[in-house]
């Protein structure tokens, strides 16, 4: 999962709960290096404080022994001093000489193995070298940390008698014990705040998105063709104060552009429509003007025909007429919104009536029901089905062989379907995306307000119409409308 696919409440939620466990590891991470560092400095100051002591328990057996102070003595001073020192102690003494050869060692059975005869020669050369005479050997065996000390003792007049071997067992065991008792505690602790980490990181990210939601809610229901509602939040931070603002502000702005904007289309809309009417309208006066004039031109009482030209001119007029009667109810019908009637009916049967008026013999009607019960104004019905059907008649030539028409009425959940599938001509891809347009047509007369006036009842049902088409194969109109 990319983390830019993220919501920003997710994104808070995460970064705060790793914020915390990365704090956490840090903390013990510190915990566990401070503790190797106090067990390092414990080590080193509990091996000072017992070569202090023994130095001093040294110092008191060389004081009060009857043997003449010599490091070739020192055998015979600590016969059985050493052994004394060692238990008081709990730490293996071991003396050397000067030059690095074993004198004496607490320990009673002396091996190679885990007494050196000799010390090293880099050894004696740190201790003679050093400020304090002191060298300290570190070393690891079978997964131990071995220190060994090697200092000077001296007699009373202050001269090297001999070199003071202290090998130190390095035993963390109760370090270790009370580090992990400290982890564990602090691990229960961590845990104590992941869980109220995690509520609060929850609560936190609500708490900080809730206003972004409330904006991006009013953002997405923001419309051109309605009046948006501003944001009244009451208690934000300053950058969402300022967003809202700027919200507001753009709402504003938009509602007064729209009103323009909707106001200057329509009045182009009606200057367009005016036009169109004006235009429709003087297509049948030119012949009825020029059957006027012919009439009073070739107007002979004492004609025989005279009669029989009267008829002809009269059914002229009456042509006109009724065209100029046409274009007027088509305007009317078009103008007129549709009122929504709450009456419930059975679609499949107010669509089969409306069919009825058709006398083509191609027109096929099925439904997947007897009853398919939906809220709509009978009226209105019968209108959006006369013109789907009507303009799938136009759209299929008279040369067409097999013409077809086929109305469905099916119902999907809550909703109802009306299609009305031709075998016509089809829309060509220029003309699909006007084909809702008012006074938008492809026949040679008629004034193109019947797919906008179908459109616009199904809208006002909030409804919708679609369409597929393929040109030379025909055309799918689909009305969806909810039953209620």
């Amino acid at each position: 999962m990319r983390l830019n696919k993220l919501s920003l409440r997710v994104r808070i939620f995460f970064a705060m709960i790793l914020l915390v466990l990365i704090a956490s590891i840090l903390i013990a991470g510190v915990t566990i290096y401070q503790y190797n560092e106090e067990a390092i400095d414990y080590h080193k100051e509990r091996l000072e404080r017992k070569e202090r002591a023994i130095i001093s328990d040294i110092n008191y057996v060389i004081r009060e022994t009857t043997y003449p102070v010599e490091t070739e003595k020192i055998p015979l001073i600590f016969k059985d001093e050493i052994y004394r020192i060692d238990v008081i102690h709990g730490l293996r003494v071991i003396l050397y000489d000067l030059d690095g050869t074993l004198l004496k060692s607490s320990k009673a059975s002396i091996t190679k193995d885990t007494v050196v005869d000799c010390i090293d020669v880099d050894i004696l050369n740190s201790i003679s070298n050093g400020a304090d005479h002191r060298f300290v050997v570190k070393n690891e065996k079978n997964g131990e940390t071995f220190q060994s000390s090697y200092t000077y003792i001296y007699d009373s007049k202050s001269k090297p008698l001999a070199i003071l071997n202290l090998p130190y067992l390095e035993n963390d065991d109760f370090l270790n014990k009370e580090l992990n008792e400290f982890l564990e505690r602090l691990g229960y602790a961590y845990l104590f705040m992941m869980l109220i980490a995690i509520i609060l990181a929850f609560l936190l990210s609500k708490y900080i998105t809730r206003t972004l939601k409330t904006i991006s809610d009013k953002i997405n229901e923001t419309r051109l063709e309605k009046r948006n509602k501003r944001i009244d939040i009451s208690t934000s931070s300053e950058e969402i104060s300022t967003l809202v603002n700027s919200y507001n502000s753009m709402i504003d702005e938009l509602e007064e552009s729209a009103v323009k904007l909707a106001r200057s289309e329509r009045e182009q809309a009606w200057r367009e429509m005016a036009k169109q009417v004006a235009h429709e309208i003087k297509n049948p006066l030119t012949p009825m003007r020029l059957s006027v004039q012919s009439f009073q031109r070739k107007f002979d009482p004492e004609d025989p025909k005279i009669h029989q030209k009267v008829d002809e001119y009269s059914k002229t007029l009456i042509q006109q007429i009724d065209t100029m009667s046409s274009i007027a109810s088509a305007f009317s019908n078009f103008a007129k919104m549709p009122a929504q009637q709450n009456e419930t009916l059975n679609v499949a049967h107010i669509v089969k009536l409306g069919l009825d008026i058709f006398s083509e013999d191609y027109i096929v009607f099925s439904s997947e029901a007897d009853e398919i019960m939906a809220n709509f104004d009978r009226t209105q019905l019968i209108r959006v089905v006369t013109n789907l059907v009507k303009n799938g008649i136009q759209a299929i030539p008279e040369a067409k062989e097999n013409p077809r028409i086929e109305v469905r009425v099916t119902s999907e959940n809550d909703l109802v379907n009306i299609t009305v599938e031709d075998n016509g001509v089809g829309i060509s891809e220029e003309n699909k995306s006007k084909i809702f347009e008012p006074k938008f047509t492809t026949k040679s007369s008629g004034m193109g307000l019947g797919l906008a006036m179908v459109k616009n009842i199904v809208e006002t049902y909030q409804g919708n119409i679609t369409f597929t088409s393929q040109p030379g194969e025909g055309t799918i109109f689909k009305v969806t409308f909810p039953k209620k």
